[in-house]
């Protein structure tokens, strides 16, 4: 039975315009070793009937409990040995990202991560991710980040979280010392209108609580509670100013 390398995986809902973007830059990639599933959470728009239309990818359509759970199914449904999730909105860079990451998706890396382009004002601006570390937040995008698939079987997104669950895995990896694989490739134009940005305050509020729950050393957690602190009270005099 075939396996695919890679199991790509979009999740959505009453996004079509923002899933056919998707759609046609996982159409472009230059290889085709990888399954295309999409996970749309019971949309009303004609994102169903449009799926209907598709080949060359799986779909389920049924409400969820939201972003975390959807992808959770997604999960589930993977067959193939890594995963990365590419949301309605977001795009791969170019047509030539999975060619150029696909050969460090390998023993004994468990997570493999790139860079991601967010557009500003008619520019694009490229955000690069860190070095694997601790932190208070993401050191990366997950549209950037390659995931084992078994990993995430084994561990889901925590769907307590509206919005940091992808940090609190991130962290548990990290913590767990699974190994870690920065590589300087582009791998996605982000999607800045996105829940985890037009609710910045929100999430940030879950990172405390998400390294209130992971780490143990008790400066370490306090110094990254105040560096959370300080960016929600920054952001809210900056909408004041």
């Amino acid at each position: 039975m075939y396996k695919p390398i890679l199991s790509i995986v979009t999740v959505c809902r009453n996004a079509r315009n923002d899933l056919q973007r998707t759609v046609s830059s996982v159409k472009e990639q230059t290889i085709t070793d990888y399954e295309y599933l999409i996970v749309d959470g019971g949309s009303t728009d004609g994102t169903v009937q449009w799926l209907a239309t598709q080949k060359g990818m799986q779909w389920i359509s049924e409400p969820d409990k939201g972003i975390y759970d959807a992808m959770n199914k997604g999960v589930q449904m993977a067959a193939g040995n890594w995963i990365i999730f590419m949301n309605a909105g977001d795009t791969f860079y170019s047509p030539e990202v999975l060619q150029q990451v696909i050969p460090f998706l390998k023993d004994p890396y468990g997570l493999v991560y790139g860079d991601i382009v967010k557009e500003r004002n008619g520019h694009e601006m490229i955000k690069r991710a860190e070095s694997p570390r601790n932190a208070h937040r993401m050191i990366c995008c997950h549209q950037a980040l390659f995931t084992r698939t078994t990993l995430l079987k084994d561990m889901p997104f925590d769907t307590s979280y509206r919005l940091s669950a992808d940090f609190k895995f991130f962290k548990q990896m990290y913590l767990r010392a699974v190994p870690m694989l920065y590589i300087p490739v582009i791998i996605a134009r982000f999607d800045t209108h996105g829940a985890s940005n037009t609710h910045r305050t929100e999430g940030l509020r879950e990172n405390i609580r998400v390294i209130k729950e992971t780490d143990a050393g008790l400066w370490e957690r306090f110094g990254f509670i105040i560096r959370l602190q300080f960016t929600i009270l920054w952001s809210k005099l900056r909408h004041i100013l």
